[in-house]
């Protein structure tokens, strides 16, 4: 088999292309549309037909016609529209473009595009307003290509297209990136005589923004007449959120202040723009000058603080939403949802998932998925199982979102049989999926398992690694100690390795203290980024490991060198509805003396049960008691201290942590889950571990 992907769909639309030109060609003249409506609005499947042909004029005086007319409209399944067909036809009825037009345009409403297409190859009369209702229906859709077949055909066919078929064509050509096509069409439009209509002057600069073809789009909005600026806000708010999209906030600022009128669609593109490009500040300010807010508005809010990294923040105005009335859409709630799970604020995500259960709100697929994941990663693991199991629709995305939250809490065995199930469902497996079971075996220690999933990926599915897949394999070796194994793959890989790659074959020299390997990597490492921290953090580790400590000094003064700086290790904990953060070495919170004497407390008690500090974790050539002050001030260590001092005995203490979690605060988990009695769930950047009894589910194997 190819691994080259099939050419047809590309072939296809060249073909296209050389037609569309040669029948441009052969028909230049200005075309003369059949609608004589003044002013476009966007039509509704019931309104497509209107102004046709004599049969569809006749149709409004058919009492039988105007009944089945009403019927379509009215139909909300395509079960019911094919019994309506059937009638229409037995009836003899099925001449009637106007109810030819209504079943197109209905069944593509439902979804029901196969059905759309089999009502227009069998009507033997293809009038514009057939066309315009299929092409509208693809294009809206997403069956791009298909759009523009059959805009060819309708050319063939000699129908002349109007101002409400060039819309849908420049939307299916946008979304196909053809941009050669787009400027034919472009051209033709100005033939047609329709380029000033405000819906077509609007698809066409949308059309370039799409193609981020700016210069052309700025260059329409610039020739525009002051009628069609004057008349489309729609006009401004696509111009502004194409320079958004390529960066230009200074032009789109420009556009917001020039505007004549604004809506509140001109504030959330903005505000959207904003957020993407990083600027919280303006996009905050902007919102709060908002008189009239609306639930795209505080989406918008919502999703752009948790994809810039402030999900407190965003959580925060999530609540605030509700509290002013607003009913969240599915993507606020994703994003949401997503918040909780990257700070791990489970008491959060438990007042959203009861707020669907309050109002009544059906998991959908992308809803569902999101609460699983939300549930997985802030450490419930149980209720993220139990949503799953009551979710009715699963695809793909829920399936996967499951069995990674098995394989990051180690339980290797629950997310194999997860993907038996979803196997016996009839879903094959993606990308995704494989990366799960990949992780789960190299969390357990299942090497040759998870090499017959790599092998399975490829020779079963003809699913092509990527490189994350490769440092998988590379992990799964190295953890188990096969370092000669995992440097053979990585040396025998299709792709080059990055620095990923290397890394975990680097991490797995370190725990198997194989510095000669080690420094070797090392060496790989410093090659593709010299200016990464984790290079010299990694060679450094491996030195003090075996107190090569000039060793050590060297590395350092070298990243000192470099500018280096590492990046601090920082932990969220949610305590009664609060998250709070702390970063290593932290004296900034108003409550660090306690925090700092709790820990004191922790770590003498944790000394009687045999603990000892491994300093060997620390960098630096320093006295016993230096090392042991700078092992204190990890953040996980500090979040644990407040959580102690601010939770009821008993309470399940949840930290969340942005690096992997160092030898000597795994032991020092393990030693204040059996003292306090208490089940310390701490999830770093690979894995959960859930410190229990004295006991982690990891078994020491991370």
């Amino acid at each position: 088999m190819s691994k080259f992907p099939s050419t047809k769909p590309i072939l296809t639309i060249t073909v296209q292309m050389k037609s569309l030109r040669l029948l441009f060609e052969r028909n230049s003249s200005p075309a003369k549309t059949t609608s004589s409506s003044p002013k476009f609005k966007r039509p509704k499947p019931s309104s497509i037909s209107n102004g046709s042909d004599s049969s569809q004029s006749s149709s409004s005086q058919d009492p039988l016609k105007t009944h089945f007319s009403s019927l379509i409209k009215s139909t909300e399944t395509t079960l019911q529209l094919r019994q309506i067909h059937a009638q229409i036809l037995r009836r003899h009825l099925s001449s009637s473009a106007n109810l030819t037009t209504l079943l197109i345009s209905v069944s593509s409403s439902l979804k029901s595009i196969p059905y759309a297409l089999s009502i227009f190859n069998h009507s033997h009369h293809k009038s514009l307003f057939l066309f315009n209702a299929l092409i509208r229906g693809l294009t809206e859709n997403s069956h791009f290509q298909s759009s523009v077949s059959h805009f060819l055909l309708m050319l063939r066919h000699r129908v002349r297209p109007d101002k409400l078929t060039y819309p849908f064509v420049l939307k299916s050509v946008a979304g196909l990136g053809l941009r050669f096509l787009g400027l034919i069409l472009h051209g033709r439009i100005i033939k047609s005589g329709v380029e000033f209509d405000s819906f077509v002057r609007v698809s066409l600069v949308e059309m370039y923004v799409k193609l981020e073809e700016m210069g052309f789009a700025l260059q329409l909005f610039d020739e525009s007449p002051e009628r069609n600026k004057s008349e489309s806000i729609l006009l401004w708010n696509v111009l502004i959120n194409g320079c958004c999209k390529v960066g230009d906030l200074e032009k789109a600022m420009e556009l917001f202040e020039a505007m004549p009128e604004r809506n509140i669609g001109s504030w959330n593109s903005f505000i959207n723009g904003l957020m993407k490009n990083g600027d919280l500040n303006k996009a905050m300010q902007l919102f709060d000058e908002m008189k009239e807010k609306d639930v795209v508005s505080w989406t918008t809010i919502v999703n752009g603080l948790s994809q810039n990294g402030n999900h407190q923040k965003a959580l925060s105005m999530f609540f605030k939403m509700l509290e002013v009335g607003l009913r969240p859409n599915d993507l606020t709630l994703v994003s949401a949802l997503s918040a909780c799970a990257k700070i791990g604020a489970l008491e959060a995500g438990v007042r959203i998932h009861n707020y669907f259960v309050e109002n009544g709100l059906r998991l959908n697929k992308a809803t569902a998925a999101a609460l699983v994941d939300m549930y997985a990663k802030c450490g419930n693991i149980l209720s993220a199982s139990k949503v799953f199991e009551e979710t009715k629709e699963k695809d793909i995305r829920t399936w996967s979102v499951m069995i990674w939250g098995w394989a990051i809490h180690g339980f290797y065995g629950q997310a194999i049989r997860c993907f038996k199930k979803m196997m016996f469902s009839g879903i094959k497996p993606d990308a995704v999926v494989f990366l799960a079971l990949l992780t789960a075996c190299s969390h357990s220690g299942q090497v040759d398992l998870g090499l017959n999933f790599f092998d399975s990926m490829r020779f079963d599915y003809s699913i092509e690694p990527t490189m994350k897949h490769y440092t998988l394999v590379v992990d799964l070796l190295g953890r188990a100690g096969r370092l000669d194994e995992a440097m053979k793959f990585i040396q025998k890989m299709p792709i080059s390795p990055d620095f990923v790659a290397w890394g975990a074959l680097f991490c797995a020299c370190r725990a198997h203290k194989n510095i000669k390997m080690a420094e070797l990597v090392s060496e790989k490492l410093l090659q593709l980024e010299p200016k990464h921290p984790g290079s010299y953090v990694f060679l450094s580790n491996v030195y003090a490991a075996v107190g090569r400590w000039e060793d050590v000094e060297r590395v350092r003064t070298l990243m000192q060198n470099q500018a280096v700086g590492k990046d601090p290790g920082w932990s969220y904990i949610e305590v009664n509805g609060q998250v709070h953060s702390f970063v290593a070495g932290d004296h900034d919170h108003k409550r660090a003396r306690e925090i700092y004497l709790k820990l004191e407390e922790i770590v003498s008690g944790a000394r009687e049960q045999g603990y000892m500090p491994e300093t060997g974790w620390v960098l630096h050539n320093i006295e016993e008691e230096e090392k042991e002050d700078a092992l204190g001030s990890h953040s996980e260590k500090l979040a644990l201290a407040f959580a102690l001092m601010n939770t009821s005995p008993g309470t399940t203490i949840r930290i969340v942590k942005n690096l992997r979690v160092c030898g000597d605060c795994h032991s020092l988990m393990k030693c204040a889950s059996k003292m306090s009695q208490r089940e310390i769930i701490l999830r770093d950047i690979k894995r959960f571990h859930h410190f229990k009894y004295g006991v982690c589910s990891c078994g020491d194997y991370w």
